[in-house]
């Protein structure tokens, strides 16, 4: 009951307002997404409400957008050229139910791979997809309409210090299209971006044929829909996280986001996943609980049904104005400084995470790269971690070698280097209490240590393996067998 009160009744009145600011720039975002998926803007409009709407009780997350979203647009655009919008919708029930898949296998604690470096990228990357998404309104127009912009960010970043008790963004919105309409200003408004449905959606089935050609159609697309959805999801999460210093349920969060799908699917709208840039206006206007997801839902649907005329009236430019505040919001500013400060390692990875996404518009290809990344950087630092020492003992008959260290792929050429295989001696002990054996490379690289001393008639003894390496070497090693030689040598 306190968790329920907690997410739902703690800041009424800020999420509301806050949810009426997203609902409110998640319009010409999702119309915006659905001419990229070649459909049309009532499948982006609709999907956002159910998406909002369904997160805010399914998902794992207080204070955090999911809507349609431009990451899962772009996988939709061959499946809608090649096979229409029926299954474009079938494809979204099925990317929920490989979400929910996802949840249920515990997926979601793959984030604890994702290095800061990765995050911090991620969000750059975004925050620079963001604001060249305003490109376009900001090219070929008159004077007005940069006056209108900068107005807009003068109302958003001057007006907290007047009052808090309203969103800035809200009332940017709001004074620009009063000036836009009274004046009558000739510049490009939210109806100017596509026709607004009319009309509530309804329940219905996605029209294909129920068969395996279906499935196969459909199936590479909803796998990498769940992909992209489930990843920009968990990032934007922890970005979440962050801002508001709280913990989210990622489990829940995929499982979460596979039923919103679904409900989108069956009512006629496209994939959708979390979004970075409405959760941080969401968090800046004061959103925090599961209220304001579904205020945004439910004003999304009110503003486009009931007065769409209104809503259609709204300048572009006091949108640009509230995205470009959320691009400057989002960038970790932070994090140029820190280049220098940083090792090497973090700084190419926090890079090239932006590069691939901004040059690819792809965040998963970003996100993917800078993981890949941080798993090379991290296996060649533990890699360098490995110390072999030595000592002759009873008057030079005995040798003991000491192990110190990681031993797996990346240390097993120096830990086979380590040692001195032509010392003519009749016993080697290999003392590895302080080593830990962490693959079938480990293994392997100790089978040819042994094998190698008793081929020059040298007596081996392998002491102090923990518990997991023992297991490991049990298991694996071969070099306690009678045709240890041949098999190392492939014979």
């Amino acid at each position: 009951m306190k968790s329920l009160r907690q997410d739902w009744l703690a800041n009424v009145r800020n999420d509301l307002l806050a949810g009426l600011v997203v609902a409110l720039a998640l319009i010409p975002e999702a119309i915006a997404f659905s001419i990229i998926a070649g459909v049309d803007p009532k499948v982006g409009l609709y999907a956002s409400f159910c998406i909002a709407t369904v997160i805010a009780f399914a998902g794992g997350r207080p204070g955090m957008i999911s809507a349609a979203t431009g990451a899962m647009a772009l996988v939709m655009v061959t499946l809608v050229k090649d096979h229409g919008l029926q299954y474009l919708l079938a494809a979204t029930v099925l990317t929920g139910l490989l979400q929910i898949l996802a949840g249920w296998l515990q997926l979601g604690t793959l984030m604890r791979f994702v290095s800061r470096s990765v995050v911090t990228g991620f969000v750059n990357a975004l925050a620079i997809l963001i604001f060249m998404a305003q490109l376009p309104e900001l090219t070929n127009v008159t004077w007005v309409v940069y006056a209108m912009v900068a107005a807009g960010l003068g109302i958003i970043y001057l007006f907290p210090y007047i009052t808090r008790a309203v969103p800035s963004p809200l009332v940017a919105i709001l004074v620009l299209s009063a000036v836009a309409i009274s004046m009558g200003l000739d510049i490009r408004t939210v109806g100017d971006m596509g026709e607004l449905p009319d009309s509530l959606p309804i329940f219905l089935l996605p029209e294909v044929p129920f068969n395996l050609e279906t499935l196969w159609i459909i199936l590479p697309v909803s796998a990498t829909l769940a992909v992209v959805g489930l990843l920009e999801s968990m990032m934007t999460a922890s970005i979440v996280d962050e801002l508001t210093d709280t913990s989210s349920n990622k489990n829940r969060e995929c499982v979460g986001q596979g039923v919103a799908n679904i409900t989108a699917g069956f009512l006629g709208g496209m994939a959708g996943c979390a979004m970075i840039g409405q959760s941080v206006i969401n968090v800046k206007s004061g959103g925090r609980g599961r209220l304001s997801a579904l205020a945004a839902g439910i004003f999304l649907l009110i503003l486009i049904v009931f007065i769409g005329d209104w809503v259609a009236q709204i300048p572009m430019a006091a949108l640009v104005a509230v995205m470009i505040m959320v691009s400057i919001g989002t960038f970790n500013w932070e994090s140029i400084r820190n280049l220098r400060e940083h090792p090497k390692s973090s700084s190419v990875v926090m890079l090239a995470t932006v590069v691939v996404t901004v040059s690819t518009h792809d965040l998963a290809k970003g996100v993917l790269i800078g993981v890949l990344l941080s798993g090379v950087f991290f296996a060649s630092k533990v890699g360098k971690i490995l110390h072999i020492g030595s000592m002759s003992e009873d008057e030079g008959r005995v040798r003991t070698y000491r192990v110190t260290g990681q031993v797996f792929f990346a240390s097993a050429e120096a830990f086979i280097a380590a040692f001195d295989f032509r010392e003519v001696i009749e016993k080697v002990r290999i003392d590895v209490s302080r080593a830990h054996f962490w693959d079938i490379t480990a293994v392997s690289v100790l089978d040819k240590a042994v094998v190698k001393f008793r081929r020059e008639g040298t007596e081996v003894e392998v002491i102090g393996l923990n518990e997991a390496s023992a297991t490991m070497v049990d298991r694996f090693a071969v070099h306690d067998k009678p045709d240890a030689v041949e098999q190392l040598m492939g014979h």
